[in-house]
């Protein structure tokens, strides 16, 4: 079969992306391994393995969180959909507002989303930094933290405004993290995130 220069036009100019809904159900068919992360990030899909200092820092953060707030207020790997080009998120740590919940599809509203930590992974790091940390603030996520274990630091972005956070602080691992001032309401201790 030979495609005529026409079609080819009339591919290239149709308007069929697929919703997140639609690439979410695909994934779940996918045979995605044991142990990775997967979420879509402005349109593409990202598939990560979780290491041990991945989960070491996020156990680390769910623990103190634990001790302040409910279970079913603290999420981890699930999806969220969030502002801009199709971004489904399952952040690594997600601390939803008293009073929360779900959508009409089942989902929790960003807007509901009061905190979260990302730890960086080498291939998905620029998400973080990047097109995560745009659709946080624009959300308006009051506070949002990378724990980078390859720096060796957390980045801590507080004071949305406008789709930027006004605030960032840098804070080495082994330093603790002053967030009473903020809806997570805890000095976030970091003497054991380990380094990569």
């Amino acid at each position: 079969m030979t495609v005529a220069e026409t079609d080819r036009i009339e591919m290239a100019d149709s308007d069929n992306e697929p919703t997140l809904d639609e690439m979410f159900e695909w994934l779940e068919k996918m045979p995605v391994p044991e142990g990775y992360k997967t979420e879509i990030v402005g349109g593409n899909i990202f598939m990560a393995p979780q290491r041990d200092t991945h989960w070491e820092i996020i156990a680390a953060v769910y623990d103190q969180l634990r001790a302040k707030h409910p279970r079913k207020r603290i999420k981890s790997d699930v999806r969220i959909d969030y502002p801009g080009h199709l971004n489904g998120f399952a952040s690594d740590v997600t601390l939803v507002a008293e009073g929360a919940t779900r959508n009409e599809k089942g989902l929790w509203n960003c807007a509901d989303v009061v905190f979260v930590a990302e730890v960086v992974s080498k291939r998905t790091g620029m998400n973080d930094y990047g097109p995560k940390k745009a659709a946080y603030a624009e959300a308006e996520v009051p506070v949002y933290l990378i724990a980078d274990p390859y720096q060796g630091r957390c980045h801590v972005f507080t004071q949305p405004k406008d789709g930027e956070y006004a605030a960032e602080a840098k804070v080495p691992f082994g330093t603790d993290v002053d967030l009473t001032a903020t809806p997570v309401g805890l000095v976030l201790r970091t003497d054991e995130f380990p380094r990569d």
